[in-house]
C-alpha cells in the first residue's frame, strides 16, 4: 500500500524532539509503503529507507512515550504486543510520517528526524562520514587561536573554540588575565573540572622535592599524554601561563592520530601490535599508586583511532608473549621515533596570558628543558573529560538556530 504526500492531519497526541534538538533536511518524503514487517519510505532524491515496526514504535516521540520535561523514554519496547503491526500509514500536511498501530497507539515522525536516523546503508555511511570530524595535522598546522574575552562573552565564539578543540585537538587562548582564577573561570565556561591526585587544579613549576611528577622539574619532557595510568585518561587539558621569564621551556605538540594513521598506512604490522597488546602504566608516589593496562593506540567500535596512551617514564616492563616481544619493541620504537619527527611537530613558546587547551587523549605534548636560574616559569593547569566538551557543544548547537542538525 503506497501513500502519497497529500494525506491526513497530525495525530492528536503531542510530539516534540525527544532529544531536545531540531532536525532539518533538504529532502522530503515522497511516498510511504506499508510492508509486512516495516514501513518503506521513498525520498524526493529517490533514496529508499525502510523502518521496522518495532524500531518505529520504540522511537515514538509522543508525550505518552517520552517524558515531556526530562525527554527521557518511558515506553519500553518489551511492553509492545508481540504481534504489533502498523495498521495504517500516511504522510501529513507537513510531510511527517503518521503511523496508526494495531494496539490503538498513534505516532508521528518528522521527516528531518527520520532522515537523520535512517539506517539504510547509504544513510549509515553518510552519518559515519559526518562523525569523522577529526582533522589530522602535522608541522604545518596553524594553531586555532581564540581571544579570551570573546570566548567569555560570546556563545558563538565559545562554540567555535570547542569545535576546534574537538576536531583539531589543539587550541590556544590569548589575552588571558594573569591571575590565579582565570583558569577556573574559562574552564567552567565549558563544564566541570575533573579532579585528580594533583588537585582540582595543579601548578607547573619546579619543586625542591618533585616526588610525584617529572613536570615539576626543569627537565625536558618527551611527547606524552597525561595520566595514562588512569582507566580513563582526561579528555581535555588546560595549561595557563602566568609567568615565563625562563630561557627554554618551549611547548611542542604532535598529533597522535596523524602518527597512528601514518603507521596504519605504512607499517600495518606495527599498528596492529600497538593496538592489540596492552601496556601497563603506573604512577607510584608516597601516598598514591595508580595503574592501568591498555594499548598505546586505542580503537573505538568502528575501528577508528580514539585515543593514544603514552608516557615513557610511567611505563611498566612490557608483558607480552616471547614470540612477539621483539616485534613489539620495534613497533614501540617506531611510534616513539615518529613523535620526534619534525614533520609532525608543532612548537610554540607559551607566554604569560596565554593558555593551551588540547585533547589529552589525542595530542601528545612535550616541553623543552629550561634554565630555572634564568627566570621564573609558572603555569596552572586542570583537566576535563571529553564528555563535558561534547555535551557543551551539543547544547550550544541546540540553542544556535544556525547550528541545528542537518541530515544529508
Amino acid at each position: 500500500m503506497e501513500i502519497n504526500i497529500n494525506a491526513v492531519a497530525s495525530p492528536a497526541n503531542e510530539t516534540f524532539s525527544a532529544d531536545w534538538r531540531t532536525f532539518e533536511s533538504a529532502h522530503r518524503l515522497r511516498s510511504v509503503t506499508l510492508l509486512t514487517d516495516s514501513v518503506e519510505t521513498t525520498w524526493d532524491d529517490a533514496r529508499i529507507s525502510s523502518y521496522h515496526f518495532l524500531w518505529l514504535r520504540d522511537n515514538c516521540p509522543c508525550s505518552q512515550c517520552v517524558h515531556p520535561a526530562t525527554r527521557e523514554q518511558m515506553f519500553e519496547v518489551v511492553d509492545a504486543p508481540e504481534n504489533l503491526v502498523a495498521g495504517s500509514v500516511s504522510l501529513d500536511v507537513t510531510g511527517a510520517l503518521n503511523v496508526q498501530w494495531s494496539d490503538g497507539h498513534r505516532s508521528l515522525y518528522e521527516a528531518g528526524w527520520l532522515r537523520s536516523h535512517a539506517y539504510d546503508e547509504t544513510s549509515r555511511s553518510e552519518r559515519a562520514a559526518q562523525l569523522r570530524s577529526v582533522r589530522p595535522w602535522d608541522s604545518k598546522l596553524v594553531i586555532p587561536t581564540f581571544d579570551y574575552a570573546s570566548v567569555m562573552s560570546s556563545d558563538r565564539v565559545l562554540l567555535d573554540w570547542l569545535l576546534a578543540a574537538r576536531d583539531v585537538g589543539l587550541t590556544l587562548l590569548t589575552g588571558m588575565p594573569e591571575t590565579g582564577k582565570a583558569l577556573e573561570t574559562v574552564a567552567t565556561r565549558i563544564s566541570f573540572i575533573r579532579e585528580s591526585n594533583f588537585g582540582m587544579t595543579f601548578k607547573v613549576r619546579t619543586k625542591v622535592e618533585a616526588v610525584d611528577s617529572n613536570a615539576y622539574t626543569a627537565l625536558e619532557l618527551p611527547a606524552h599524554t597525561d595520566l595514562p595510568t588512569r582507566e580513563l585518561q582526561p579528555g581535555l587539558q588546560f595549561l595557563h601561563c602566568l609567568i615565563n621569564d625562563a630561557t627554554g621551556g618551549e611547548s611542542t605538540f604532535v598529533d597522535g592520530f596523524a602518527i597512528a594513521a601514518a603507521l596504519r598506512a605504512n607499517s600495518p604490522e606495527d599498528f596492529r601490535l600497538l593496538c592489540e597488546h596492552p601496556v601497563e602504566f603506573w604512577n607510584k608516589a608516597p601516598q598514591s599508586d595508580y595503574r592501568s593496562y591498555a594499548p598505546v593506540i586505542g580503537l573505538d567500535s568502528r575501528g577508528e583511532v580514539s585515543e593514544i596512551r603514552l608516557a615513557n617514564w610511567l611505563r611498566a616492563p612490557f608483558n607480552l608473549p616471547a614470540s612477539e616481544m621483539g616485534a613489539f619493541y620495534r613497533a614501540y620504537r617506531h611510534f616513539s621515533a615518529l613523535t620526534r619527527d619534525s614533520r609532525f611537530i608543532v612548537s610554540h613558546r607559551l607566554e604569560a596570558g596565554q593558555m593551551w587547551c588540547f585533547d589529552n587523549r589525542r595530542t601528545m605534548h612535550a616541553r623543552k628543558a629550561f634554565d630555572q636560574a634564568s627566570g621564573k616559569r609558572f603555569l596552572r593547569g586542570c583537566y576535563m573529560d571529553r564528555d563535558e566538551l561534547l555535551s557543551r557543544i551539543l547544547v550550544l548547537q541546540r540553542n544556535d538556530p544556525g547550528r541545528s542538525i542537518r541530515a544529508a
